[in-house]
């Protein structure tokens, strides 16, 4: 499985950024998709996770109500749309995927759970 991220950048304060994660080479379904972030000096943080069937999300309170998460297995791609963008959200962003047919896990939360990890994208806010 290849995951691929794009979308990051340079952008202001407040402003909003969307984030895609194409994934190849096995059928998406089944699979949990997450994203994580990682701040210089950091571990590896949860920000969102989506269930393979699309209809269940779930957030970190730090990104809740600004960020969302969504999919389209036909395209097999995960996006994460960044809106109200804060410095602190600076990071590189990572989608990675865990095989899952529950609708709940405590391991999407827990980045050692996923099997496949993308190369990241920069995130930067500025102030």
């Amino acid at each position: 499985v290849q995951l691929v991220e794009s979308g990051g950048g340079l952008v202001q304060a407040g402003g909003s950024l969307r984030l895609s994660c194409a994934a190849s080479g096995r059928t998406f379904g089944g699979y949990s998709m997450g994203w994580f972030r990682q701040a210089p000096g950091k571990e590896r943080e949860f920000v969102a996770v989506i269930h393979w069937s699309g209809g269940v999300t779930y957030y970190a309170d730090s990104v809740k109500g600004r960020f969302t998460i969504s999919r389209d297995n036909a395209k097999n791609t995960v996006y994460l749309q960044m809106n109200s963008l804060k410095p602190e959200d600076t990071a590189v962003y990572y989608c990675g995927s865990t095989y899952s047919r529950s609708t709940y896990s405590s391991s999407w939360f827990d980045h050692r759970a996923y099997d496949y990890w993308g190369q990241g994208t920069q995130v930067t806010v500025s102030s």
